[in-house]
C-alpha cells in the first residue's frame, strides 16, 4: 500500500530577535547555526549548536540541533537532542512534532503517535492542531498496516478506526480498513471502508480498492457486482492476476 509521507514541520524559532535573551556569544553561534541550515549545511550547523551550547544550555539550541540531525538522518542523535529539549521545556509544542517525526523514521510508530497526541493537546497554533491530526493517521495507518501482517485483524480496525477519525482523507487507511474487514469476515463494513477509499483524493492503488471490494461483494452472494469490481481492479497490473482469478473462479449464477 502506498503512504503518504510524514509531515515534518521545520520552523527556524531562530530569528534573532528570539535569540536576543541567550548570552551573546552563544546567541552568534545559534544564529550561525540556523544560516547554515536554511543553505542545507546540516553538519556546519551541528558544529555550530554544539559550540552554542557548550556556552549555554538553551531548549532552543537542542531543538534546532535535532532538526539538523534529522535532516542530516541522524535520527538517534536527533531524538536525543530533541529530547533534552521537551525536558527543558515541557510545554513548546513544536518540539512534540519533532519528536513523533523522529520517531516515526524510526519505525516506533506507537512512540510517535503519543508524541502527536501530546501536541494535539498542547498546542493552540491551528496549523499544528491540523498537523498533528495529519500525522496522528499517518501513524495509525501504519500501526494498523503492521497489525494486519500480524494477522491482528481486530487490533488492525482499532488503529486504522482511529487513523480515519483523525483523518478521513486518508485514502491508505480506508484502504486498509477494507482489507481488514474482508479478512475479519465484516463484508458489508469492509464496502463502506473500499467506497470511502475511492471517493478520496488520495494517492492509492484503486485496484486495491476494487480487489477488496470485489471479495466483500462475492461474499455477500453480489456476484455481478463483485465481477465489475473485479474487472476494475485488473486494470492495475499489480492486482491483474488475483483479479483475473477471481473472476475466473466467481460461482456461476
Amino acid at each position: 500500500m502506498q503512504y503518504k509521507k510524514i509531515i515534518i514541520l521545520v520552523l527556524f524559532v531562530a530569528a534573532s530577535v528570539i535569540a536576543q535573551d541567550m548570552k551573546p556569544d552563544a546567541a552568534k553561534l545559534y544564529n550561525d547555526g540556523n544560516q547554515k541550515m536554511k543553505v542545507g549545511n546540516f553538519s556546519g550547523a551541528i558544529q555550530s549548536y554544539d559550540q552554542a551550547l557548550q556556552i549555554e544550555k538553551d531548549y532552543r539550541i537542542y531543538y534546532q540541533k535535532g532538526i539538523a540531525h534529522k535532516k542530516s538522518n541522524q535520527l538517534d542523535e536527533s531524538y536525543n537532542s530533541l529530547i533534552k529539549c521537551a525536558e527543558m521545556k515541557s510545554d513548546f509544542d513544536l518540539v512534540y512534532n519533532a519528536l513523533g517525526s523522529a520517531e516515526f523514521s524510526r519505525g516506533n510508530y506507537e512512540e510517535a503517535s503519543d508524541y502527536f497526541v501530546k501536541l494535539l493537546s498542547i498546542t493552540k497554533n491551528a496549523q499544528l492542531k491540523k498537523l498533528a491530526n495529519d500525522n496522528l493517521s499517518l501513524s495509525y495507518t501504519k500501526l494498523g498496516d503492521l497489525a494486519i501482517r500480524g494477522g491482528e485483524q481486530e487490533k488492525a480496525i482499532s488503529f486504522l478506526d482511529k487513523a480515519v477519525k483523525h483523518d478521513d482523507s486518508n485514502g491508505a487507511a480506508h484502504l486498509a480498513l477494507a482489507k481488514a474487514f474482508v479478512e475479519s469476515g465484516k463484508y458489508n463494513d469492509a464496502l463502506s471502508a473500499a467506497d470511502a477509499a475511492l471517493k478520496s483524493k488520495a494517492k492509492i492503488s484503486k485496484g486495491g480498492v476494487n480487489y477488496y471490494k470485489g471479495l466483500a461483494l462475492k461474499n455477500l452472494g453480489k456476484l455481478s457486482e463483485a465481477k465489475s469490481s473485479f474487472e476494475e481492479g485488473k486494470k492495475d497490473p499489480t492486482y491483474r492476476t488475483v483479479c483475473d482469478y477471481e473472476i475466473k473462479n466467481l460461482p456461476k449464477n
